[in-house]
């Protein structure tokens, strides 16, 4: 691989791993209600597991409310297992033709489990990118013994990547803050 190919490669590697924790992220819960609380759960239905966006409207009717109206009224029943056996941790009310969940406040303790776990996923995202960067550093040391990279262009390639890994670090270490803060103030 040329250093071009590396690097770019690597970046887009990165930029993966950053939306991934973006959207572990919006799962969490804030005390507040966002679509995105529920967006990830799976439902099954129709004979294979389909994400709840896929299969029913999900709005914000008040803050402390995640309304969801689901396209088939069939698949109410199962929606409603789906959001109980997920780990959101709300118990879904419904009336037959919509399921409401009521968001209530957090306490300090479910605040504090929220941070610790807002915690573990920003590592995992920046054991990926770190992982990315060793794969990087990988073909760019290969190139160099066989001899298609020159010295000079392997040790720019290496500095490349490692501001790569900074760069993305630095934008998962800036959206867990933002969350931190999201979690701790409402």
């Amino acid at each position: 691989m040329d250093p071009d190919e590396i690097l770019l490669d690597a970046e887009e590697r990165m930029e993966k791993a950053v939306h991934v924790v973006q959207n572990q992220l919006q799962g969490l819960r804030t005390g507040r209600a966002t679509p995105g609380l529920v967006d990830s759960i799976r439902v099954d239905c129709y004979g294979s597991p389909t994400p709840l966006k896929q299969i029913a409207t999900i709005s914000v009717p008040e803050p402390q409310q995640i309304m969801i109206r689901p396209f088939d009224q069939g698949t109410l029943n199962d929606i409603a297992k789906a959001i109980q056996s997920s780990d959101v941790g709300l118990a879904p009310n419904s009336d037959g033709r919509v399921i409401r969940l009521n968001i209530p406040p957090l306490s300090t303790e479910r605040r504090k489990q929220l941070v610790s776990r807002l915690k573990d996923l920003a590592e995992d995202g920046r054991v990926a990118i770190r992982n990315v960067r060793r794969d990087a550093n990988k073909h760019a040391d290969v190139a160099l013994k066989d001899k298609t990279m020159s010295e000079d262009i392997h040790d720019q390639t290496k500095e490349s990547v490692q501001n790569l890994t900074k760069h993305f670090e630095g934008q998962i270490n800036s959206l867990v803050e933002s969350k931190e803060q999201d979690i701790m103030e409402s």
